[in-house]
């Protein structure tokens, strides 16, 4: 059987578009992108959804905790559900947030940490897994996130530009998201039911 890590954030764990800070329902596992990416691949595969609402590419956050540095919890996650064949990313939104200061560029270069701990994680005697990289739609500065994420859709904009090129340098393959979806404009980050079906049948086309 193949395998398939989905690593991510709130849009991996499937947070509905949020009205308010105390909105925090989430969309049931049959809607979220990686469970419409399940059916879609069938029964060879084994799609296992690992999205943190808040989580950073490699930035620890005053504000919210330093678990939500991808990088603290990417090397055991890889080395508990290995063997794995792929693993595909999509981060970066919440590097948007304004305390971080990071520009479209600077978020991008994230990407290389992620793609060397993948391949140093690697299960003993057994090939690397393929990298798929997919870059999150851009935001919108829209509802009660506006604030968080001032200046952000402007640098959301820029990362499928240096996302496409990280992944052409480090030979993985690479999704740009926004081609498919857009973020609701709710809150102006989080995907509606319709992105996350759309958003799970092309990850599905980019690994047949």
């Amino acid at each position: 059987m193949k395998t398939l890590l989905c690593f991510g954030d709130s849009n991996t764990w499937g947070s509905i578009p949020m009205a308010d800070r105390d909105d925090i329902r989430r969309f049931g596992s049959a809607q979220r992108w990686p469970g419409v990416l399940q059916r879609q691949l069938g029964a060879e595969w084994q799609v296992i959804e690992e999205g943190l609402p808040g989580r950073t590419m490699a930035r620890d956050d005053p504000v919210e905790g330093a678990d939500r540095n991808a990088l603290r919890y990417l090397q055991p996650c890889l080395q508990s559900h290995r063997p794995l064949t792929t693993v595909a990313f999509m981060l970066g939104t919440n590097d948007l947030k304004a305390r971080f200061g990071a520009s479209a560029e600077q978020i991008a270069e994230g990407l290389h940490t992620l793609i060397d701990l993948t391949y140093q994680n690697t299960a003993p005697g057994l090939p690397s897994p393929r990298i798929l990289i997919i870059c999150p739609p851009s935001i919108v500065e829209v509802g009660w996130l506006g604030d968080m994420f001032a200046g952000g859709a402007a640098k959301s904009q820029q990362l499928a530009l240096h996302y496409r090129r990280v992944a052409t340098q480090r030979g993985v393959a690479f999704l740009d998201a926004g081609g498919y979806i857009s973020a609701s404009t709710i809150d102006g980050i989080h995907l509606d039911e319709l992105a996350h079906a759309q958003l799970g049948a092309a990850v599905a086309q980019a690994l047949i």
